[in-house]
């Protein structure tokens, strides 16, 4: 064995002089640089900078590794997921107007007709029906949640009963859509096309989201440029707002991801996503007037509404039968109420909307008007759990425990939930 090594030191001994040599010169130049910073200085502040300027490189190649690495995630998952976002075109039947001249004498009487004529006539610019034409009238975006065809959007993109549905993959592969179910109180909608195969996404965790987060948002802006990618972050979470679509219609969603990753018209139904690849929201509205502000559903209640379509053909969700306001900071100052949380039923505007639906499961459990529901089975209602996506967790059937502040008085009263009617 120690002949073999010293064999190797004389094969190799030109090498290891060589390599010993600029090993000992650059440790005598970093010394030298030590040195000379401290004479420069005049004491150990010198050294100090040089050693701080030395870590300050480590740190910016640090960065700049970081952001590599990132940069890379982001591209990786853009290619991932890209084929399972697809773009949903709007068409129907519309009519088709021409314009037409109709001639009128606006002196047609004998007395005229004996010093103009028959022939003095007005042509007057009309618009008449000439049957009706297939057209595309809008857009938005969805994406696959399973390989059998399963498309999930925003309702507002396929809330048009008299129009057709058409899913275009980003190949640019056609597929006619079936709209098999949409929710009536959160903003989603869950199609079918024929096939097989298709690339899909996965829900990842929506509850544990932190503000900060990168996120990336696909989908077809504008209802033209399809699969367009922008990245952000989460500026926000447990977001309560009030969407409304062009035709004026209003809805209010509560627990909404906020983001600045730019989100346009056209962008609605597409997924917000983890740099996991998985779908932690789905894009649903912006902030007019506003820059980068954009909200997301959160994935954990879409989640639901996809596995209740695919197992019973239609959304199935739990029921409690309250209308309520969320109570914060402001409207407990504003309705002089004795807590700063919870859910304060109360009714509408109109006479119909009543604060407890008669006959439902809040109404056997005898909740009435004004009471705040604190609790359910014990997790706290608030802007981070809002009492309707409490509800919506739970199972048809399931009796749950409500801690009630009625009359002044905590209490707890057990509910049993309901299958929720239609319309609801």
């Amino acid at each position: 064995m120690l002949e073999k090594f010293k064999t190797f030191l004389k094969e190799h001994k030109l090498t290891i002089l060589i390599s010993a040599g600029v090993s000992a010169l650059t440790v005598l130049l970093l010394i030298g640089v030590m040195v000379f910073a401290v004479w420069k200085s005049g004491s150990l502040t010198g050294l100090k900078l040089v050693l701080e300027r030395m870590a300050g490189v480590k740190e910016n190649a640090a960065v700049e590794l970081d952001a590599a690495a990132k940069e890379s995630t982001v591209v990786t998952i853009v290619e991932k997921a890209s084929p399972a976002v697809v773009s949903i075109v709007v068409t129907k039947d519309v009519p088709i107007i021409e314009q037409y001249y109709r001639e009128f004498n606006p002196f047609n009487d004998d007395f005229f007709k004996d010093f103009f004529g028959d022939n003095f006539l007005f042509q007057i610019p009309e618009q008449r029906q000439k049957g009706t034409e297939k057209k595309e009238v809008g857009g938005g975006s969805g994406f696959f949640v399973s390989a059998d065809g399963y498309v999930v959007t925003n309702k507002h993109v396929v809330d048009d009963e008299t129009a057709e549905y058409t899913v275009i993959t980003n190949e640019g592969k056609k597929y006619p859509a079936k709209v098999l179910a949409k929710d009536s109180t959160l903003d989603v909608a869950v199609l079918k096309v024929k096939g097989d195969n298709f690339p899909y996404l996965l829900f990842g965790d929506s509850n544990n989201l932190k503000v900060g987060q990168t996120v990336i948002a696909i989908g077809n802006a504008l209802a033209e440029f399809r699969n367009s990618v922008s990245v952000g972050i989460i500026s926000g979470l447990f977001r309560s707002i009030v969407a409304s679509d062009t035709t004026g219609n209003a809805e209010r969603l509560e627990g909404v991801i906020q983001t600045d990753a730019a989100i346009n018209p056209g962008n609605s139904g597409g997924p917000l996503l983890d740099l996991s690849g998985k779908v932690i929201g789905v894009n649903v509205a912006v902030q007019r007037g506003a820059e980068n502000i954009g909200f997301a559903l959160p994935a954990r209640t879409v989640k639901n509404i996809v596995e209740s379509v695919r197992e019973y053909g239609e959304i199935v969700k739990p029921y409690l039968g309250v209308r309520y306001i969320q109570v914060t900071e402001s409207v407990k100052k504003e309705n002089n109420l004795p807590v700063d949380y919870g859910a304060l039923i109360s009714r509408g505007e109109s006479k119909e909307e009543v604060a407890v639906i008669p006959g439902s499961p809040a109404d056997k459990a005898g909740l009435r008007e004004n009471d705040i529901i604190l609790e359910v089975d014990g997790i706290k209602v608030d802007a981070k759990n809002p009492l309707v996506l409490l509800i919506r967790d739970k199972k048809i059937g399931q009796t749950v425990t409500l801690k009630v502040l009625s009359k002044g008085e905590e209490k707890e009263i057990k509910v049993t939930l309901e299958k929720a009617p239609k319309g609801i």
